[in-house]
């Protein structure tokens, strides 16, 4: 079984046991945390759904990203991150969220080269946001994200109720 299967079997098991939910705001990785998460039987206990806001208009439009951060810092900025996990478990109702940002290539994007991704998670009050600097190829960066992703939002849980 794969590393990010078994987190997201995890995750999925400690939100049903704790009564909780989980939505996810996703840009570079385009629903691959959704994707995983769903893949557990009996996701549907727990996980509320996924935006995939992959046009920068979009993080403001349906997460509530601040227009003056994305206009003055771009879309792949810690700021952008945590203020799309905090829209996301608002928007979908959620206990706790989880969002991904970022530059998977071929080409660097808002000033950030490629592999510069920010994750944040939220499962209580605070959101954990985490800068990565990944190489390899489009698809080895946006599966890294997915893995590290779940890594912050399940020891986030763990932290918020151990």
């Amino acid at each position: 079984m794969s590393e990010t299967r078994e987190l997201a079997g995890e995750i999925v098991r400690l939100l049903t046991a704790r009564g909780q939910t989980l939505a996810v705001a996703e840009s570079l990785t385009g629903g691959l945390v959704a994707a995983a998460l769903t893949g557990v039987p009996g996701a549907s206990a727990a996980f509320r759904g996924g935006v995939v806001a992959y046009a920068t208009e979009l993080k403001a439009a349906l997460l509530s990203v601040p227009q003056d951060l994305l206009t003055r810092r771009g879309a792949v900025d810690p700021d952008v991150a945590a203020a799309m996990v905090t829209g996301v478990r608002r928007r979908l109702g959620a206990t706790a969220g989880a969002a991904t940002t970022g530059v998977a290539g071929p080409d660097p994007a808002d000033g950030q080269p490629v592999g510069r991704v920010y994750i944040a998670a939220a499962a209580g009050p605070g959101v954990a946001v985490r800068r990565l600097d990944l190489s390899g190829s489009r698809e080895e960066i946006r599966g890294a994200t997915v893995l590290e992703c779940l890594r912050l939002l399940l020891g986030i849980m763990r932290e918020e109720n151990p």
